[in-house]
């Protein structure tokens, strides 16, 4: 697929991309170790995941489509941290691509649009953890100017093995 930029569209994600979502998340579970989840969800299952993700505050969901079919190439998120209150103002940050649009900067285009709209928040630092490896995303996190903070051993089972998980994390 050759794809432009000027042919993304960067929005917020809403209830009607759920299936699409739904879908590009479940490749990265039984094809990848990126994503510890190890079963797939229906759309049904995945939906408080959405809802939890708003139009406005901390916790966003920014889509990437193609301009012309609005087929969804990706997508960024900011998270819970952790659930307990101190947290609150830190976040935990991912992107997920549609297998075809990597190396393409649409990551580049759907972190530069959740910063955007995460600037007016009362946060303190976002958090990014990388299975690995992941050179390209070690690298669009250093991009955005994530500094590396260490590494969990081990951390995962998927697939037979046991993976490392580098966390990184960026002032706000």
């Amino acid at each position: 697929m050759s794809l432009e930029l000027t042919e993304v569209q960067v929005r917020a994600g809403v209830e009607a991309d759920l299936d699409a979502l739904t879908d590009l998340y479940n490749h990265y579970i039984r094809e990848t170790p990126i994503t510890f989840d190890t079963a797939v969800f229906t759309p049904e299952e995945r939906r408080p995941w959405l809802l939890s993700h708003l139009e406005d505050g901390r916790h966003r969901l920014i889509v990437a489509t193609t301009a012309n079919s609005q087929r969804i190439l990706g997508y960024a998120t900011s998270s819970a941290f952790r659930a307990k209150p101190a947290y609150d103002t830190s976040v935990e940050v991912s992107v997920y691509l549609a297998p075809d649009a990597g190396g393409r900067g649409v990551g580049t285009l759907l972190y530069k649009a959740l910063f955007e709209a995460l600037a007016g928040e009362d946060l303190h630092r976002a958090y990014a953890g990388i299975a690995q490896p992941n050179e390209a995303s070690t690298r669009l996190h250093e991009r955005f100017g994530f500094r590396y903070v260490g590494t969990y051993r081990e951390v995962g089972r998927k697939f037979g093995r046991y993976w490392d998980v580098a966390w990184y994390e960026k002032e706000l």
